[in-house]
């Protein structure tokens, strides 16, 4: 495909293996910056991104979310050497919809630069747990915040094929 957007969208990958790698500042400022200039209704831009490079408080989440989902779904993070975290505005209706567009435009960047991500809902169960404010705190979210999509980013340790398409998933009315 010629069209570099296209292909970036056929191409990309949900990676469940990362290389120990770091993520450098530059490639975390260009995916925030692909981020920030994410649309958002009424261009609200109710989102917040904290981004975490430190093993232990992503070990930690991770095992706040397992010991609150009663199942153990292992490293939810697969490893990542840097996860970020969106935190989106309370009481804005769009905020965790605008939050799902700017994650995209991570994944997408990240994948542009050479990079694999897996956008993740899973850590929520930590956030809405009894240490809610804890992780809250932690993790730096504003005042009115919440939890709304975490991002594993990474090289690459892994590769998958292309899910396949369900076909009737689309209608035209004339």
């Amino acid at each position: 495909m010629s069209n570099q957007v296209l292909s970036a969208i056929s191409e990309r990958r949900s990676v469940r293996g990362y290389k120990p790698d770091p993520v450098t500042d530059e490639q975390l400022g260009i995916m925030l910056r692909a981020a920030q200039e994410s649309p958002s209704a009424r261009n609200e831009q109710p989102w917040h991104f904290t981004v975490v490079r430190n093993k232990e408080i992503i070990r930690e989440v991770n095992e706040e979310a397992n010991k609150n989902l009663g199942d153990d779904h292992g490293d939810i993070f697969y490893d990542a050497p840097a996860v970020i975290f969106i935190s989106a505005e309370r009481g804005w209706k769009w905020s965790k919809l605008d939050s799902g567009i700017a994650v995209t435009n991570i994944a997408l960047a990240a994948h542009s630069l050479g990079l694999g991500s897996v956008i993740l809902g899973l850590p929520d169960a930590a956030f809405n747990g009894p240490r809610e404010n804890y992780f809250n705190k932690l993790l730096k979210f504003p005042e009115n915040y919440e939890f709304a999509v975490a991002i594993a980013i990474g090289a690459p340790n892994t590769t998958k094929e292309a899910h396949p398409i369900k076909p009737g998933k689309i209608a035209y009315v004339n």
